[in-house]
């Protein structure tokens, strides 16, 4: 059983940063294949796709977060990252990482997410 483990969150103003990780226990070769993406979910509200980083490095952003946030792998970790800029307090959510294979489906197991909260 593939796990996710995401850490990093915490209390921070708005106008702050924050630099989120996940690691995935899964061989580097099949990390290396993966897509990875970084949800998150406020509370009383659906899951949403923050950001994407491809098996070939190429990104993609929500428009929410877009110029804020910057998302980076490094295979040999087995590791996502999520650099977080000029937070809002909109961004307060848990932040989740998940895998896919060939534009498919998300399809690992939900890992326990990190919490970002952004308040004054």
């Amino acid at each position: 059983q593939v796990q996710v483990v995401e850490s990093g969150g915490g209390l921070v103003h708005p106008g702050g940063s924050l630099s989120l990780s996940c690691v995935v226990s899964m061989s580097e070769t099949t990390f290396m294949w993966n897509d990875m993406g970084w949800f998150r979910q406020a509370p009383g509200k659906e899951r949403e796709l923050v950001a994407t980083i491809g098996s070939g490095w190429l990104t993609d952003y929500a428009d929410s977060v877009k110029g804020r946030f910057t998302i980076s792998r490094v295979n040999t970790e087995r590791t996502v990252y999520l650099q977080m800029g000029s937070l809002k307090p909109e961004d307060t959510a848990a932040y989740y990482c998940n895998a896919r294979l060939g534009g498919g489906s998300w399809y690992l197991n939900w890992g326990q997410g990190t919490q970002v909260t952004v308040s004054a």
